[in-house]
């Protein structure tokens, strides 16, 4: 792995995984929108900006040419299809043999099997319905573009994220397949983790088409996490 795109690169998840892929001694490029420009300022020359948006063919082709694996944030802003039009666009267009990793929200689901809590379905059910519409997002195309992702035979990884923090590294996130696994009782991840995580993901064969749920590694919920399953 030697040169990387981050699509989605001047949010908060997107500059910490610049952050960890230049520690590794990677090339980075990515894309953000022409106004999100400035927010990468700190990185100077260190990283290659290509202004637009993310589910712009031309943009993502240009962007991730030469590219050994892609990390994308599927944001469901609008009700454009933005975040299935991001993800369609990256797979179309990533160089064949690119290692894919993709981001997303635990309510997710690959296969049916996750156990999601109250608390979780009456936000995803109630912030869904406002947001929608008020056309500020839309939950339902992150559901499409990982369908789509799905249903790739690329070399891809969907990461599913807990609730988020800020705050120092507690490392490497721990994971499992459904949500609802003991493991992830804790659901809180430090922000920094996650994007751990998904650089991480590109060099690991394991997580080959797989929806890894994660969180973080504080809480009695992880103290057996070496002897516990991921399943």
């Amino acid at each position: 792995m030697k040169r990387i795109c981050i699509v989605g690169i001047s949010g908060k998840l997107g500059q910490y995984m610049v952050e960890h892929a230049l520690a590794r001694g990677y090339e980075v490029t990515g894309v953000c929108r022409p106004q999100s420009v400035g927010k990468l300022a700190r990185f100077g020359d260190r990283i290659t900006l290509h202004p637009g948006r993310t589910d712009d063919r031309a943009v993502i082709a240009k962007a991730t040419q030469g590219c050994d694996g892609v990390l994308t944030v599927l944001v469901p802003w609008g009700v454009q299809n933005y975040a299935s039009g991001t993800a369609r666009a990256v797979l179309d267009l990533a160089p064949p043999g690119a290692r894919l990793v993709f981001s997303c929200g635990w309510h997710v689901s690959r296969d049916g099997k996750d156990r999601y809590g109250c608390k979780l379905r009456a936000f995803v059910a109630i912030f869904g319905w406002i947001a929608k519409a008020l056309r500020f997002a839309d939950l339902d195309d992150q559901l499409r573009a990982a369908a789509l992702i799905f249903a790739s035979d690329r070399d891809w990884t969907l990461v599913r994220g807990s609730n988020l923090e800020e705050g120092e590294s507690e490392g490497l996130p721990i994971w499992a397949r459904h949500v609802g696994d003991p493991v992830l009782a804790g659901n809180l991840t430090r922000r920094t983790d996650f994007a751990l995580f998904m650089v991480a993901a590109l060099t690991d064969p394991a997580l080959i088409r797989e929806a890894p749920a994660i969180s973080g590694r504080t809480g009695a919920s992880v103290r057996d996490y070496r002897d516990h399953p991921r399943g």
